[in-house]
């Protein structure tokens, strides 16, 4: 077994950890779905050491009424969404609130699919073995909902791939009939943040991702 740090120096070593953990994977021919814009340095070096195809899937946060970095959901690219309801009920956050939300989300997210998809066709997942990769998790409600547009496109296998997050999300994951799998090696007792997991946790700009994206063409 790879020996697990306690941290990662940056999101490209977390994919060739993750790469690694996913060995078994190579011979079947998977897609591996990086969520942007973290997620896609990290996808890229599990494809490149699965020998895989790299593509991005789209899932907007939906954020919380005066706390934009809690999220209380996630809305797909083809504007399906997913919602926390315990968030949602807890906060008291009205239909009139997330209508608008859900609106202004899906705005980005399909101007941002805009750009990536004039560098990069979209990987049919039809029948295929999907690997959905992020930089860590928190609530994992983007997540989830990448999950269910995944399964929406017909994908054979879910696997889940992320360097870390808390326990209570990562057991919310193993519960769901979608996900065949979740590698996870990073669970930190007491978890605050994603950052945590990094040495480096800079922010990743669309240029980067586009980058990444003209590398793997086509």
């Amino acid at each position: 077994m790879t020996h697990r740090p306690a941290q990662f120096t940056d999101r490209k070593e977390a994919g060739e950890f993750l790469a690694k953990e996913l060995a078994g994977y190579a011979g079947k021919k998977p897609v591996v779905v990086g969520l942007p814009r973290g997620g896609v340095v990290v996808a890229a070096e599990v494809a490149k050491g699965l020998g895989a195809d790299l593509d991005v899937i789209m899932a907007g946060k939906l954020r919380a009424p005066y706390n934009p970095e809690l999220a209380i959901g996630a809305v797909t690219e083809d504007g399906h969404a997913f919602l926390n309801d315990l968030a949602v009920r807890s906060l008291g956050v009205t239909d009139d609130y997330l209508d608008k939300e859900k609106s202004e989300r899906l705005k980005t997210v399909t101007e941002r699919l805009k750009l990536y998809r004039s560098v990069k066709k979209k990987v049919a997942l039809g029948g295929r073995t999907v690997i959905i990769v992020d930089d860590g998790l928190a609530t994992g409600s983007t997540m989830i909902s990448a999950v269910q547009a995944a399964r929406a496109s017909g994908s054979a296998t879910i696997i889940v791939a992320v360097p870390g997050g808390p326990q209570d999300t990562v057991d919310r994951l193993k519960t769901m009939d979608e996900i065949d799998e979740v590698v996870c090696p990073l669970v930190p007792e007491m978890f605050f943040a994603v950052s945590q997991l990094y040495l480096d946790f800079r922010q990743v700009e669309d240029d980067e991702v586009v980058r990444i994206l003209k590398e793997y063409g086509g």
